[in-house]
């Protein structure tokens, strides 16, 4: 019965960390399964979704266990994603035992992101890299770099003080509109769209929107559901705050923007 139990945890809390940085749902499917086949576990099943793990073990006998855990969407994590698919192929290849499992899962709950100087200048680079992809000139990457990093600071701060992420979002790219209507008006010479598309990439849900189309095509039709509203609904709010930004600077005299 413990050893049973230990299993089904080991499995969900796996599954449940995949999910959380942002795993496709076959993969967290197939990876809670097959943990619990390599150790043996009968008569288990499993049902995942975007935001939810259910599964039960040894079902017809005295012994059977369940559990349940919600798993609030998060953000993409890659580097948490390869080490736990490590650990499955690790598992399932029989040289790691379930304490040993356990203790691996702990260290890539622990293991954090990249500390702030490295993050914020990273993601200024990121943006401007988006801006002269999209049409920009070197000059105007040099600011979308600087509104990136602004932007990457805003959203950590927001982070920290637990801000709703549609309030963040529609904040977020009204700040970077801001920042580049300024730069425009002020006579710099910059494309000023270019400069603020280039600023506000970091809030693009692009990520989940690819995994949003994946879990449809793989049958998932209601996960897939929940990651496309998501996504939809991040890009609302992207153009709520963009928008605002612009009206409110239309109104204050600005005028019509050029095209």
């Amino acid at each position: 019965m413990l050893e049973s139990k230990k299993i089904l945890d080991l499995s969900v809390s796996m599954g449940e960390e995949l999910l959380k940085n942002g795993a496709e749902i076959y993969r967290v499917q197939e990876t809670v399964e097959h943990v619990m086949q390599a150790y043996g576990a009968e008569d288990y099943n499993v049902f995942v979704l975007t935001n939810g793990i259910f599964a039960t073990v040894n079902e017809n006998r005295e012994d059977a266990g369940s559990m349940v855990r919600n798993v609030p969407i998060g953000t993409v994590n890659l580097e948490k994603i390869a080490a736990l698919n490590q650990l499955s192929r690790e598992i399932c290849q029989g040289t790691c035992s379930v304490r040993e499992a356990n203790e691996r899962l702990e260290q890539c709950r622990k293991s954090s992101v990249l500390p702030k100087r490295i993050l914020i200048p990273a993601c200024g680079v990121g943006s401007a890299g988006f801006c002269y992809l999209l049409g920009g000139k070197p000059f105007d990457s040099l600011f979308s770099f600087f509104l990136g990093m602004l932007l990457q600071w805003f959203l950590l701060a927001a982070e920290e003080r637990h801000v709703s992420k549609f309030l963040t979002d529609i904040l977020g790219s009204a700040m970077v509109t801001i920042g580049g209507l300024v730069l425009y008006v002020i006579g710099l010479g910059i494309q000023f769209d270019r400069v603020i598309i280039g600023g506000i990439i970091l809030l693009m849900p692009g990520v989940a929107l690819v995994t949003a189309i994946r879990d449809l095509f793989n049958g998932d039709y209601l996960s897939g559901g929940i990651r496309l509203m998501d996504a939809l609904l991040t890009g609302m709010c992207i153009a709520i705050g963009v928008g605002a930004a612009i009206k409110a600077f239309q109104l204050m005299g600005g005028g019509m923007l050029p095209l």
